[in-house]
């Protein structure tokens, strides 16, 4: 079992950087693949990134490769989301998702391949 609280979230504006993060609790954060996604109004939940065990292998879907960083530091059980050149369209509650299985075992972009999720924290960009 591992419980995950963001924190980081609020109002900025367009092109304005933000840093999320996601502590959990538990011994074995290490061994948890972690994701962040995000869900706007009237939309699916989607993946913004992925990252391994260790750290060595990330994934970021095309809408924001370049702009977004995923990073965790296991000994303080917290994985990272630095956003960077916000716009508008990035609006979302952004949750952190774990999962307890090796980065190979699957593709990570898809909600339903983690078992564990925070409650959310609220990402709001004005033009």
């Amino acid at each position: 079992q591992v419980q995950l609280v963001e924190s980081g979230g609020g109002l900025v504006q367009a092109g304005d950087s933000l840093r999320l993060s996601c502590v959990a609790s538990g011994r074995t954060f290490s061994t948890y693949t972690m994701g962040w996604f995000r869900q706007a109004p009237g939309k699916e939940r989607e993946s913004v990134g992925a990252i391994s065990w260790t750290g060595d292998f990330t994934y970021y879907p095309d809408s924001v490769k370049g702009r977004f960083t995923i990073s965790r530091d296991n000994a303080k059980n917290t994985v990272y989301l630095q956003m960077n050149s916000l716009k508008p369209e990035d609006t979302a509650v952004y949750y952190c998702a774990a999962e307890a299985r090796p980065w190979y075992s699957s593709r990570w972009w898809g909600s339903h391949e983690y078992t564990y999720w925070g409650q959310g924290t609220q990402v709001t960009v004005s033009f």
